[in-house]
């Protein structure tokens, strides 16, 4: 990866961090679901407003750090308005990217902004901080 592409990852996650998008309880959310990361101490509570298959809302509250902030906000980003078969290939992409076993390249045009995750894939102890939020997602809708 380029520096100049690296650094624009950066700059992707860091301001996910600093302005989270869809932050907050969701109000008459359908789903909910907490996820916890033992290891690190991040914390999540997921919001959905599922209609038929469509996501109509999604928001979060957080107390985690910037990786696992930054994943969530890029999620509420990509699956609201989502139908769930949209949302699940979604959910795989962000594991293939994140995936030590796959050699993927991220391409902004492709991705959107969740290609900045790709980057947590050199620090294999922060892609659980990165996944924590897709998977408290699919909690949510497991019930």
């Amino acid at each position: 990866m380029s520096e100049d592409l690296h650094n624009l990852y950066q700059d992707i996650i860091l301001d996910h961090n600093k302005r989270p998008r869809h932050y907050g309880v969701l109000t008459d959310y359908t789903h909910t679901a907490e996820g916890y990361n033992p290891l690190c101490g991040d914390k999540i509570t997921v919001f959905l407003i599922v209609e038929d298959t469509l996501i109509e809302a999604i928001q979060f509250e957080a107390a985690c750090c910037a990786i696992c902030k930054s994943s969530a906000s890029m999620m509420t980003e990509v699956l609201t308005g989502k139908t769930l078969d949209e949302a699940e290939s979604a959910c795989q992409r962000v594991a293939e990217l994140l995936s030590m076993d796959m050699d993927l390249t991220a391409d902004l045009s492709k991705d959107g902004e969740i290609a900045a995750l790709a980057g947590v894939r050199k620090f294999a102890a922060r892609i659980k901080c990165a996944t924590l939020p897709w998977h408290t997602y699919r909690s949510a809708l497991d019930g």
